[in-house]
């Protein structure tokens, strides 16, 4: 580790690693790391599917810029997708149908002799849905590892039991100071924190721009019949679950969304047994056991949308977070366009900045 970087990259989950990677020629970097291995929270707890209606309309374009890099990597499993909906929810589910078709997703409306094909053993309430085929399991651990694996061959100096303890604004930068007391010189501080990101900015003296963690709950169960390898992922309309097999056991989730600090975040009771009881409302499989829960963070601004770009009031602080549950899909592109905005200030490419931009928040 060097006495000054033009760059210092707080969090080495997939935002940091990915847009380290990306910059890594372009100027001398450091990633800072809390935990003992990068992508401890929220990036290692990850259920990660790239679908093109997740995070919605104002994420699209960042979800479809994505699916190149992925599918190069060899990254993405065939999954499909299917937003189910009960009697009298079809008018909802009409809609979001007609909403993604109109953003150019591929969504069929199925009754339900077509949601019964892809989802045996469902229960009669459930009467119709949006089916998306071009929905993808993706290796999250592997693309992670390849950022990783990019940033250092790059010369991206990643630093694990390294918090941000202090940051002080100097005439050059920053004077930052880690947890174990050594000292560091910074050009431009990036927050890639996730969870923490708001914590962060509070502790360069920067304007936070509330966001906010959410604990999300997964169950892992061994169900019979056994889910089938060809399960769409499920999902409800009205967000109370979604589901998915994963080799051979069911990952299972309420689709929760509880504000919580930024943390090492465990699953509530409550949550896994709120998530078992809606899933037996929707098939009649028979749950043997409960192998396994975890939660994760993820972290929304009020908006919903991601946070990329400098801080209005200080040009040495640069915004990489507020990516929600999407951040994984969208990781290639995020960090193509943070770059730019990093490395030149325009974001010049083909998506757009200014809908992510933290200005948007003065």
């Amino acid at each position: 580790m060097n006495a000054r970087y033009d760059i210092v990259v707080v969090g080495a989950g997939m935002a940091g690693a990915s847009l380290a990677a990306a910059i890594g020629t372009h100027a001398s970097v450091l990633v800072i790391e809390t935990e003992e291995r990068p992508g401890y929270h929220t990036t290692g707890r990850s259920a990660a599917f790239w679908c093109e209606s997740y995070g919605g309309p104002d994420v699209l374009s960042l979800t479809l810029a994505s699916r190149p890099a992925l599918e190069t990597l060899g990254l993405l499993t065939p999954r499909r997708a299917l937003t189910l909906g009960r009697k009298g929810e079809e008018a909802r589910v009409e809609a979001f149908a007609r909403k993604y078709s109109a953003a150019g997703v591929e969504v069929e409306m199925l009754g339900r002799a077509g949601i019964e094909s892809h989802v045996p053993g469902l229960r009669e309430d459930w009467v119709c849905g949006a089916f998306e085929p071009s929905c993808c399991d993706i290796d999250v651990a592997s693309l992670h590892q390849h950022y990783l694996k990019l940033a250092r061959k790059a010369g991206v100096d990643i630093a694990c039991r390294a918090g941000l303890a202090a940051a002080e604004r100097t005439d050059s930068g920053w004077m930052l100071t880690l947890a174990d007391g050594q000292r560091i010189a910074a050009a431009i501080l990036v927050n890639a924190a996730g969870a923490w990101a708001d914590p962060v900015a509070r502790l360069a003296g920067v304007q936070t721009l509330g966001i906010t963690p959410y604990r999300r709950t997964i169950a892992q169960l061994a169900v019979s019949p056994a889910a089938p390898d060809d399960l769409p992922l499920v999902l409800d309309i009205s967000g109370a679950f979604y589901f998915k097999p994963e080799q051979g056991r069911l990952w299972l989730s309420p689709h929760d969304e509880t504000p919580s600090p930024p943390c090492d975040v465990a699953p509530e009771e409550l949550d896994v047994a709120l998530a078992i009881d809606r899933f037996e409302q929707v098939v009649d499989w028979r749950i043997d056991r409960l192998e396994h829960r975890w939660a994760g963070l993820r972290s929304f601004a009020s908006d919903r949308l991601p946070v990329y770009g400098f801080a209005p009031e200080d040009r040495a602080f640069f915004w990489f977070a507020g990516q929600g549950g999407f951040g994984i899909q969208t990781a290639p592109a995020a960090a193509e366009l943070g770059a730019r905005l990093l490395l030149d200030g325009t974001g010049d490419g083909a998506i757009d900045p200014a809908p992510y931009s933290p200005a948007r928040f003065f």
